[in-house]
């Protein structure tokens, strides 16, 4: 499963962003779409069994800036799994994971009954949550998004979901991370806040921290 990741995060930058090509609600359909046939069954990047995915959750928690987070979004949950951690790590807070596939929201709701966690089927490109938050996770997502218009949307899109003072947490392969980061590196309300690259069984990633300011 391992190789199998790292050769697909490969891939993703090309294959995505040809889909840029197709108009934003297209596009929008289409990874629903996508997301839907993964989740055809239960946990299809073995998030809860892989030791790669138990790291990354691990060292993520670590990482995070101590602080008594009220409120905080995990975007791209899928099937909830880091949502519920950081529930559990953060009991005080008021949990919402979104996702666009409907399909993997229904295993993460169920699998975080009677937890408090908000569950919210929505695609980042056409629409927002209401409100903004403490905390904002985003892992392994943004290469999805493909690059130029779209990512530069989803960028200020993530940004716009943070309270001033709060720390927006994005999780993505490295290096190609520095690449999906540069709009939110030029966005003037964010600073910089800590990278950490991290190696596991030879896949790296980063865990790269920014501030609202």
């Amino acid at each position: 499963m391992g190789l199998i990741r790292a050769l697909l995060s490969r891939a993703h930058g090309g294959v995505f962003t040809l889909l840029t090509l197709v108009p934003a609600p297209g596009q929008g359909r289409i990874l629903r779409r996508y997301f839907d046939w993964w989740h055809r069954n239960p946990d299809p990047w073995g998030y809860a069994t892989e030791s790669y995915e138990l790291f990354k959750y691990r060292r993520t928690l670590e990482v995070l800036p101590a602080s008594g987070y009220r409120t905080i979004l995990d975007v791209g949950c899928s099937e909830g799994l880091f949502t519920r951690q950081l529930a559990e790590a953060y009991p005080d807070a008021r949990v919402t994971g979104l996702d666009i596939s409907e399909r993997a929201l229904s295993r993460a709701r169920a699998g975080a009954a009677r937890s408090g966690i908000r569950f919210l089927a929505m695609d980042l490109l056409a629409e927002r949550p209401e409100g903004v938050f403490d905390l904002v996770v985003c892992g392994e997502m943004l290469y999805y998004l493909g690059g130029g218009a779209r990512l530069r949307l989803a960028s200020k899109r993530l940004s716009s979901l943070i309270t001033v003072g709060g720390f927006l947490v994005l999780v993505h392969p490295w290096p190609g991370a520095r690449r999906l980061y540069r709009y939110l590196d030029g966005d003037l309300l964010l600073k910089a806040a800590g990278e950490h690259v991290e190696e596991f069984s030879g896949q790296r990633f980063a865990i790269t921290l920014y501030q609202r300011v």
